[in-house]
């Protein structure tokens, strides 16, 4: 639900695997391109992070 007067956001979403080895250098990189980070579930298995992203749709 919006308020009245504000603008309706459009969002696209992205996953990528995380390393743990290097966690902060890839968080990084995505935010500098805008990403934000929403959550990190377990992949395929529990060793496998994957973390989900979202941004607002650039026109």
């Amino acid at each position: 639900m919006t308020s009245p007067g504000s603008s309706d956001v459009r969002w696209e979403y992205l996953t990528a695997p995380v390393l743990i080895h290097n966690t902060q250098a890839i968080l990084n990189n995505f935010g500098r391109d805008g990403w934000e980070l929403v959550t990190v579930t377990t992949g395929a298995n529990p060793e496998q992070l994957v973390a989900w992203f979202k941004r607002p749709v650039r026109s």
